[in-house]
């Protein structure tokens, strides 16, 4: 941006050039969506609007130049798609696989594509792929055991939880009195599957599936990692 639509104060708005060395920089360490970029771009402005202020400059031009400059952040983001940089795609492919793997239900995984701008026939892609040669279901009850192998659940409720116990257990403790051990534990275990957004007919399973037989699951899924 020309220095004649420049707000008068000692701090230079980022033009182009800045703004695309600033995206360069931000995506040569981390993958990110065409939303996220542009994001982090936006807050770049932000900065400087507000050391604008801060200088002395007039708040109208201020607010004049951030706007001219928001088409640029677009003109940027298309400028990093074109070189390959950003590729909501790759980046939903790779995120879903990643999230599969520490056991988020396909709700979860679509959730945070979305939160990210990833378009709803590219994250049904992305869970459509995520580990090769599973069905939508495979992928799903996978991801259930392997948070139930975090929380030792069901076919891994022999050992002791890899996370510590919420702050909330006493209060679920109180919910299940009348209950059986047993019918307490598998209340838990569903609470547990269900707030991580994994549908009752998934976590029932998982909770009656036989230790062998989750085992071969969880040796198929990193078969294919």
């Amino acid at each position: 941006m020309g220095s004649d639509t420049a707000p008068p104060s000692d701090v230079p708005p980022p033009d182009r050039k800045v703004l695309r060395e600033a995206a360069l920089a931000h995506l040569a360490r981390f993958s990110t969506t065409r939303q996220g970029l542009e994001q982090v771009l936006l807050r770049r402005i932000a900065r400087w609007e507000r050391s604008a202020l801060k200088a002395g400059a007039e708040q109208e031009d201020v607010r004049a130049t951030a706007a001219a400059l928001r088409p640029v952040v677009e003109t940027v983001a298309d400028d990093m798609i074109r070189l390959g940089a950003v590729d909501d795609a790759a980046f939903a492919q790779a995120r879903a696989r990643r999230l599969v793997r520490s056991g988020r239900s396909g709700r979860a995984v679509q959730a945070h594509l979305a939160a990210r701008g990833v378009e709803a026939d590219v994250r049904e892609a992305a869970l459509q792929e995520v580990v090769e040669g599973f069905s939508p279901a495979e992928v799903e009850l996978s991801s259930a055991l392997v948070l139930a192998r975090k929380r030792r659940l069901g076919p891994f409720a022999g050992m002791p939880s890899l996370r510590p116990p919420r702050a909330s257990a006493a209060k679920e403790e109180e919910g299940g009195r009348g209950l059986s051990p047993e019918e307490a534990e598998e209340r838990r275990a569903m609470g547990i599957l269900a707030r991580a957004g994994f549908g009752r007919d998934v976590a029932q399973r998982v909770l009656e599936m036989d230790p062998a037989e989750a085992q071969e699951w969880m040796e198929r899924l990193r078969a294919e990692s």
